[in-house]
């Protein structure tokens, strides 16, 4: 077996972290690198958060052991810091938000002093933006180098008067993504021949919906897609957003987004300002109303050079001319 340049550690807990660490994955390989992936295996609910992310780590331990005596590495990336916490080797560190950030008292008891250490080990870290560095050490002197999530449309889809799916909403997290807030403001704002559709969510979670919401379930990711492109509008409220690529997605298929201005990394945040002020707001009944009976002038055609520097190309350009080199140098 030929020795790889670059071992990817996925942790793969979600279908989003899996399509992520794939992207990279073909981007590093269409810029001439041998790229092994290997994933942790699959682990079951846990109570709380410290344990589960201990149940990750040792997961991605021995994935990451299998890799490397397999794949004989130049170099390794943990995709996420909860696949580096327990490494086995040290390697570049891939991720969109920080324990630091996401996993607050007993949540992160044992993981951000270990993360803290790991970043400073790192030989390199590749947040998906420069805002993901939030809650790094005071003083970090690890090189790091931004390499966004890339985002494509999922095709031409209908035109937006035509589309018969007012809205949807994603949510994997219903806690995190805000979905409690998200269906108190469509029962308000809907009118009756209008519905929302919630994907990312088992039917079991929300058995009996409300009027007006369709639980989609856990969608297939081009299934997923083609319901984005048949919808005008992409609402969410997350109480802490890491980095947004369902927003992203939704502007890219030509939806339009009302969301709270959550905080976080929050890619997407600026992006939807600067289309439409008024669906970036906490007190969603209203935007809900605006965007479908008076969206902003040509919402969908501003939208794309906005979303530029999420392309597929401009992703690959980051990753040929600045991460490959950086990677095997540090390897």
């Amino acid at each position: 077996m030929d020795r790889a340049d670059v071992l990817l550690v996925s942790l793969g807990s979600t279908a989003g972290l899996r399509a992520v660490d794939d992207e990279l994955a073909a981007s590093l390989e269409r810029a001439g690198a041998r790229v092994a992936c290997v994933r942790a295996a699959p682990q079951p609910a846990v109570r709380t958060l410290a344990y589960t992310d201990l149940r990750w780590a040792l997961a991605a331990r021995r994935a990451a052991e299998r890799g490397l005596a397999d794949h004989r590495p130049r170099t390794i990336v943990y995709s996420t810091t909860t696949a580096a916490l327990l490494w086995p080797r040290p390697g570049a560190i891939r991720f969109d938000a920080l324990a630091a950030r996401t996993r607050p008292g007993r949540h992160g008891v044992w993981q951000r002093p270990l993360e803290r250490r790991r970043l400073r080990r790192a030989p390199l870290l590749v947040p998906q933006d420069a805002g993901s560095l939030e809650g790094a050490p005071a003083g970090l002197a690890t090189p790091s180098i931004a390499v966004p999530v890339p985002v494509e449309p999922a095709g031409l889809g209908e035109p937006w008067a035509l589309r018969d799916v007012a809205a949807v909403t994603y949510a994997a997290d219903p806690e995190k993504k805000g979905l409690d807030r998200v269906l108190a403001a469509w029962s308000m704002a809907r009118r009756d021949d209008e519905v929302l559709v919630v994907a990312g969510l088992d039917h079991d979670r929300l058995p009996e919906p409300p009027p007006g919401v369709l639980v989609a379930g856990r969608l297939a990711r081009d299934d997923y897609r083609a319901l984005l492109l048949r919808a005008r509008l992409f609402v969410i409220a997350p109480r802490r957003e890491d980095h947004g690529v369902a927003q992203l997605e939704a502007l890219a298929d030509g939806c339009v987004l009302v969301t709270t201005p959550a905080p976080g990394p929050y890619v997407a945040l600026p992006i939807a300002r600067a289309l439409d002020r008024r669906l970036v707001t906490d007190d969603l009944v209203p935007a809900i109303r605006a965007a479908l009976d008076d969206p902003a002038p040509r919402y969908q055609e501003r939208a794309i050079p906005l979303l530029a520097p999420f392309t597929r190309s401009a992703v690959d350009r980051v990753v040929a001319d600045e991460l490959l080199d950086a990677l095997l140098g540090a390897g």
